[in-house]
């Protein structure tokens, strides 16, 4: 009887449960939706008994459809959307109120009240991160300036606040344990980067009582047992949580300084490898915990692209270019260049390292001869040219340029996409035969804590790698068109 890792892959719109196996394949997946709750213009909600109920379901449908036991299960790990803020009853489990989902801008005024204070740069240089409402640490604050209520309750015990995962590890296991993983502890503006720990001096702006925080913990051991389920038998460890970007870097073996991995998806997160020192961006990009395994810490460099699949998606419903996403490739192929189109897709403004918030899309460089196969082109020329910029931040950041780019997400599927990414940054571009990166750093790490594999080395000697996209164009090509987008960034 074959043994699994059972990784709760906990996102923004659904929960998906897969079981991984001794050779890091995923055997079998299942995947539950649940509500979003828009209250207001820019308010993103959701109810965590829904997540939970989704992850419950998701578990005992994947049991149903394949056969395999609870008993087969030697380990559970936790990935989860980062910034999501839940609060809930200590006595009970229930929650105190709506979680405020990592999109939620509600609390910009904190930010900017905050910012207004001078700031700004002692929580950029203590935490790696920005003031913005992106965080978990604003959000607090804003529940508590709303609620008199919740602010009473938390500052006489009663509550517990967590990320997701450290709510999933309160219910998986009964009330028992209140933890929370460095790495998504790091996403919070309230960990100290260097000393790892809840610091007053970061708590006391944002007016949160220590008293609510969880332990933080490494992102590889046994933190309880699964108990009082009717899903689960109890006694099984839970050993193994990162937040999603975290999880994909390390499913993706990327274990050395210098490795990076980007995931396409309606945008593109890259996150670097920077070893056992915290590294501060001169362009903007966020530091954050990579993990913590085996006493030893690493830290990775991030950067997000707000758009990237999202722009296909553009075409075809925005345009009706295309009927579906995948047509992109073959519509792109028609023609050998972009016949001097570029697309800035910066539908939703321009993050690092350029930073023009209030940036709008721009297609440039039409003519009479343009076809739609230019504006193909264009288009995943454009979700490339956003990620080398990128990379070419965290390069000058580091002093070195990196390794390899793995890569993962719907976009990776492309090949002319994953070509031009290794054709603008110079460096190979590596495909896994297993795409559910986040999933799968999950059960890695649950796995290293529980002896299911030794070591990190014998997860790279296992990854497998299903296609290298090597750089191939001759370096005129890209110096044009770097010319040509850096001309059309200017202009906006």
């Amino acid at each position: 009887m074959q043994d699994f890792i059972l990784a709760i892959d906990q996102g923004t719109t659904g929960s998906t449960v897969l079981l991984v196996g001794h050779d890091l394949r995923v055997h079998a997946s299942h995947t539950v939706d649940f509500p979003q709750y828009f209250p207001k213009p820019g308010w993103v909600e959701h109810n965590p008994e829904e997540i939970w109920a989704s992850v419950r379901q998701a578990i005992l449908e994947l049991f149903e459809a394949t056969g395999i036991t609870s008993q087969q299960i030697i380990a559970i790990g936790i990935t989860n959307q980062r910034e999501t803020t839940v609060l809930w009853e200590r006595a009970d489990g229930k929650p105190a109120a709506n979680a405020i989902v990592w999109q939620c801008r509600r609390s910009a005024p904190v930010c900017a009240k905050l910012k207004d204070q001078g700031l700004e740069e002692m929580y950029r240089q203590r935490t790696g991160l920005i003031l913005d409402p992106y965080f978990s640490g604003t959000k607090l604050t804003w529940l508590f300036e709303e609620s008199a209520h919740l602010k009473r309750r938390a500052e006489d015990g009663h509550l517990a606040f967590g990320t997701i995962d450290s709510f999933l590890v309160w219910r998986l296991t009964g009330g028992k344990t209140h933890v929370t993983d460095v790495s998504n502890a790091s996403r919070t503006l309230m960990m100290d980067l260097k000393t790892l720990a809840w610091a007053d001096d970061l708590l006391e702006p944002l007016a949160v009582p220590r008293g609510i925080l969880a332990e933080i913990v490494p992102s590889s051991q046994t933190y309880g047992h699964t108990k009082g389920l009717d899903f689960l038998p109890d006694g099984i460890p839970i050993a193994g949580m990162a937040g999603d970007q975290q999880a994909a870097l390390f499913g993706q073996a990327c274990f050395e300084p210098g490795q990076s991995k980007c995931t396409y998806g309606t945008g593109a997160f890259i996150l670097e490898n920077i070893g056992d020192q915290p590294l501060f961006s001169k362009h903007g990009l966020l530091t954050s915990v990579a993990w913590q395994l085996g006493g030893k810490t690493s830290y990775a460099l991030e950067g997000s692209a707000f758009i990237a699949g999202a722009a296909v998606q553009w075409l075809r419903d925005g345009l009706g270019l295309i009927k579906t996403s995948a047509e992109i490739e073959a519509l792109a192929q028609q023609v050998p260049d972009n016949g001097g189109v570029v697309f800035v897709p910066a539908l939703t403004g321009l993050g690092a390292p350029h930073w023009k918030s209030e940036a709008c899309g721009q297609i440039s460089g039409l003519t009479r001869g343009t076809t739609a196969a230019h504006l193909a082109r264009a288009t995943l020329e454009g979700i490339a040219l956003q990620v080398h910029d990128l990379m070419m931040a965290m390069a000058d950041d580091r002093g070195e340029a990196g390794s390899i780019l793995k890569v993962d997400g719907g976009a990776a599927k492309n090949d002319l996409l994953m070509q031009l990414q290794s054709d603008l940054i110079g460096r190979p571009v590596s495909r896994p035969e297993t795409i559910e990166t986040t999933a799968l750093g999950a059960a890695m790490l649950a796995g290293l804590a529980v002896g299911f594999w030794n070591d990190t080395d014998e997860l790279a000697a296992s990854w497998q790698e299903e296609r290298c996209f090597e750089p191939q164009a001759e370096s005129s090509w890209s110096e044009t068109l770097l010319t040509q987008w850096q001309a059309a960034i200017n202009k906006i």
